[in-house]
């Protein structure tokens, strides 16, 4: 009986043992499949996992040893690279074939399959306007497309503005204007905006001439603006008419007026002569007719320099090449010139043309790029010296012939030699000059305009002699007046006698002087970098040393400041702040007219009521100088370089392009350039 309740015990601890072994094997296993696979098992603890599992007397299963080696390859390197290629090619093909086929898609929607007629409505006073006016001419009160939709039709009612030409200063108030404050109608001869910095090297064909124009319709489009292909011939200011021009197909004369609210002038300008003699045998850049008809010539004498009948000296005069003018519009052509031959030349035509080929480049100063720092003028010089472009400083043009050039230059011991230079082509780019309409403005203004280069405006960009707030002018066309003492003199004068007193024998303290001052830097913004140091100012002009300036002195100090404010250069660049400031300026004025219509406000000067005056701000100038560029960014800072320098050159007129559809065509026209070369046809 007790052997039997031993039997029993024991036989129930042997089970209790092994199921403990058992449960304690689970958790080993546990233990074990837990363990973080990058962990390396030392030797100790191998050993004691090998005890443990024979005292629990399993089996233990075969181990893999963790390592950071790579996995064995079944296969070469070389191999599995070309398996890494091919996934990458094929995957590249699938892409470019689904951008493909969605082109394809996207080309095939823009067809129309089915024409789309429908009934229009349209005024009767735009097929047939009424006429009135001066010289009972037409009157366009009514536009034939201010029906076309609901938003046109919502502008029908608003202020009339009306924009002379279509360049810089136009297109950049058209892009920035809102389109839900204006009637707008912008008339120019030409239908497309010029990227005239790009313009020297479309003469070369380093850049297509597309490339450089953009449809002037796709512009104002974005504020359901109006076009009328014609010129503007004169205006009428006191019945706000703008006189318009145009040639039907006949070719006889058909005048009408366009009436106007505001009316911005922005027609550019001319090439000045500057009084020299036989410019009918010179070509300009100014256009892109200009551009083409220069490619033309220059590719015309390279292909008649090639005939076998062509005499050594005739040969010579066709291949010589002359520009007058050291600014940067001639520089650059010079060397977009200097590029085409030295680079296409060879390649296409006899080397014997290379060897007489010659650049000559006229300038009447001391520099070439005179308006850039020194360094910078230096540097372009030697550039040029170094690719054998004859640069001839202090030089005038006398008289330009068929065949030859005369001019006359100063030599070192300052004596005027007359020369003559045989050219076969000759380009004329030597300043700007007014328009027949500025001239024709300017005369009917009288003492208002007193400028012979520009129509003069105030800050503000009003045109003087003109009824404020109704007409403006912006760019080349236009120069902002600066009269700081003329202005602030007569302030004074008014101010002493509201309160009684001779003007002659008002007396400014220091703290009269600093309001002053701060009246000229709100009027004139340019002055502000003359009027730093308003204590060494006082000090300076007040010469009785009295601690006041009176009448004289004060007059004599804005005076100085007047000679220091230079006109405000003819670029680009300052076309295109000015047409940003005028949109934000008209912007915020209609914006403010219902408030200021509120409080019977009508008349006076709402622009200084409402914005600020004008500021230019210099951003520098580049110009390009045969496969490196140059960088003036005023005040000491500027830099040249060679290729890298060029692409920087590229970058900043890449970006300033118009519109998205000339960046494409200048990028892809300089792609052509470096797998084809240039375009050399003639057409």
């Amino acid at each position: 009986m007790l052997n039997a309740r031993h039997a029993a015990r024991l036989s129930s601890g042997t089970a209790a043992s092994l199921a403990g072994r058992s449960r304690n094997a689970k958790q080993t296993r546990t233990l074990f499949t837990k363990l973080p696979q990058a962990t390396t098992v030392t030797q100790n603890t191998r050993h004691a996992a090998s005890r443990t599992w024979r005292l629990l007397g399993l089996r233990q299963a075969p181990t893999r040893q963790l390592s950071g080696a790579p996995l064995p390859q079944r296969s070469s390197r070389l191999l599995n690279w070309g398996y890494r290629a091919a996934a990458v090619f094929g995957s590249t093909i699938a892409v470019l074939g689904v951008g493909v086929v969605g082109f394809f898609l996207y080309d095939a929607s823009t067809y129309k399959l089915h024409a789309s007629r429908e009934d229009i409505k349209v005024s009767p006073l735009a097929l047939n306007p009424r006429r009135g006016g001066p010289k009972n001419l037409p009157i366009i009160e009514v536009c034939i497309d201010d029906d076309d939709d609901e938003e046109r039709q919502k502008q029908k009612e608003k202020p009339r503005l009306v924009i002379l030409g279509g360049g810089w200063g136009g297109v950049a108030l058209l892009k920035e204007l809102n389109p839900d404050n204006y009637h707008v109608t912008v008339i120019s001869p030409t239908n497309y905006f010029l990227f005239t910095p790009m313009l020297p090297s479309a003469t070369v064909g380093t850049l297509g001439l597309r490339s450089l124009v953009e449809p002037i319709r796709n512009i104002i489009s974005g504020v359901k603006g109006h076009f009328i292909l014609a010129s503007a011939e004169d205006v009428d200011f006191s019945c706000r008419l703008v006189e318009v021009t145009q040639k039907n197909l006949r070719g006889e004369e058909e005048r009408f007026y366009v009436p106007y609210d505001k009316l911005v002038i922005a027609v550019g300008s001319v090439t000045n002569s500057h009084g020299v003699k036989g410019l009918e045998n010179c070509s300009f850049l100014k256009d892109i007719n200009d551009a083409r008809d220069i490619r033309n010539k220059v590719i015309k004498n390279l292909e008649l320099s090639c005939l076998p009948t062509i005499p050594d000296d005739e040969r010579k005069r066709l291949l010589s090449f002359v520009v007058c003018g050291g600014g940067p519009t001639g520089v650059e052509f010079a060397a977009e010139l200097y590029d085409l031959l030295n680079e296409d030349l060879t390649e296409l035509f006899p080397r014997l043309l290379r060897n007489e080929i010659s650049v000559h480049l006229i300038q009447s100063r001391g520099h070439i790029l005179n308006t850039y720092d020194e360094n910078i003028s230096k540097y372009a010089e030697d550039r040029f010296a170094r690719d054998q472009v004859h640069v001839l400083t202090n030089a005038r043009v006398a008289e330009i012939r068929p065949d030859s050039i005369v001019f006359t230059q100063k030599t070192e011991d300052n004596k005027i030699v007359t020369k003559e230079l045989p050219m076969g082509f000759c380009l004329w780019s030597t300043g700007v000059s007014q328009t027949s309409l500025c001239q024709a403005l300017a005369a009917k203004l009288g003492d208002a305009q007193t400028n012979r280069h520009a129509l003069e405006t105030d800050t503000h960009l009003r045109l003087n002699g003109t009824r404020l707030g109704d007409v403006y002018a912006i760019g080349d066309c236009s120069t902002v007046q600066n009269n700081v003492a003329d202005h602030i003199v007569t302030f004074l004068r008014v101010q002493a006698w509201k309160h009684g007193k001779d003007p002659e024998n008002v007396e400014l303290k220091f703290s009269d002087w600093r309001d002053v001052a701060e009246k000229v830097r709100t009027r004139f913004p340019q002055a502000v970098g003359h009027l730093k140091r308003l204590d060494k100012l006082f000090q300076e002009y007040d010469k009785d040393q009295s601690g006041t300036l009176d009448f004289g002195e004060l007059r004599e100090l804005l005076k100085q400041i007047d000679s220091k404010l230079t006109s405000l250069p003819a670029t680009a660049q300052r076309a295109h702040q000015q047409g940003l400031y005028l949109a934000h300026k008209l912007n915020k004025m209609a914006r403010a007219a219902e408030e200021l219509r509120a409080n019977d406000i009508v008349e006076g000067d709402m622009d200084a009521a409402v914005y600020k005056a004008f500021e230019y701000k210099h951003l520098g100038s580049l110009a390009y100088v045969g496969n490196s560029a140059v960088f003036d960014f005023g005040e000491g800072w500027n830099f040249a370089g060679g290729l890298w320098a060029v692409y920087a050159w590229r970058s900043i007129y890449f970006a300033q392009s118009v519109s998205f559809r000339t960046r494409v065509l200048m990028a892809m026209d300089w792609a052509k350039r470096s797998l084809f070369g240039r375009d050399l046809m003639s057409y």
